[in-house]
């Protein structure tokens, strides 16, 4: 049975949305508010300067929406920052960066988990497929490795990729994944990217994530993910 489209936010929910990314990035971020002054301030100044010379008051108007559209600007840019900061160095921070990719990202945490807090996490593509592990670098080899091979039995001729979090030779840190994720070539079409993730999720389900393996106040509250996504 084919899944059902996901409904779009309502115009009233995705205002919610703005409202608890900026709240959660005014209380992690000092510069935040600052920087949304600023933001404000110079384009409406800018649009009153342009209406006493030209007389126009759509210049007012410009000015305003140039200000909204910096304030979201600030707010996506400073708010990508707090997430990280907010995340690093907690279990499953991989997991919740691999959540706020945009576009045709299927991503399922926790494929592979060891009781000590080893995690493979899986996103399927346009890439193809990307195997991320979070935990000790012995111990990702191994589950990286029995992840791949799974894998491969699903995805054929479809690049596999395996990546490992952290700061260590080869690692790929937390605040570089997004953009090391962004840079990976295109290799198949989102048509594809649907059947082979629903392909791979019918090949076993994956191990639980032991209790509580990322604290409540390391995640911001629900609806901030959607918001920095521009959902």
């Amino acid at each position: 049975m084919a899944k059902a489209e996901p409904e779009k936010a309502s115009f009233l929910e995705r205002l919610k949305q703005i409202r608890t990314a900026f709240v959660f990035t005014a209380k992690r971020d000092t510069l935040f508010l600052p920087l949304v002054i600023v933001a404000v301030v110079i384009p409406i100044a800018a649009g009153v300067i342009a209406f006493l010379l030209l007389g126009s008051p759509v210049w007012l108007a410009v000015g305003v929406v140039l200000a909204l559209l910096a304030v979201l600007i600030v707010m996506n840019l400073r708010a990508n920052t707090a997430m990280l900061n907010e995340a690093e160095g907690k279990v499953g921070a991989a997991a919740a960066i691999l959540q706020t990719m945009r576009g045709d990202w299927k991503v399922t945490p926790a494929v592979q988990a060891t009781t000590q807090e080893d995690f493979v996490h899986r996103a399927v593509c346009r890439a193809g497929v990307v195997l991320i592990g979070e935990g000790s670098p012995g111990r990702l080899r191994s589950l990286l490795g029995q992840e791949k091979k799974r894998t491969s039995r699903v995805a054929g001729d479809t690049p596999i990729y395996d990546i490992q979090v952290g700061d260590e030779e080869g690692q790929i840190s937390l605040r570089k994944l997004r953009s090391h994720l962004l840079k990976l070539p295109r290799n198949i079409t989102a048509k594809q990217v649907a059947a082979l993730d629903t392909r791979l999720g019918a090949i076993g389900s994956r191990p639980p994530m032991p209790k509580g393996p990322m604290p409540k106040n390391a995640r911001p509250p629900k609806g901030a993910y959607k918001a920095m996504r521009g959902r």
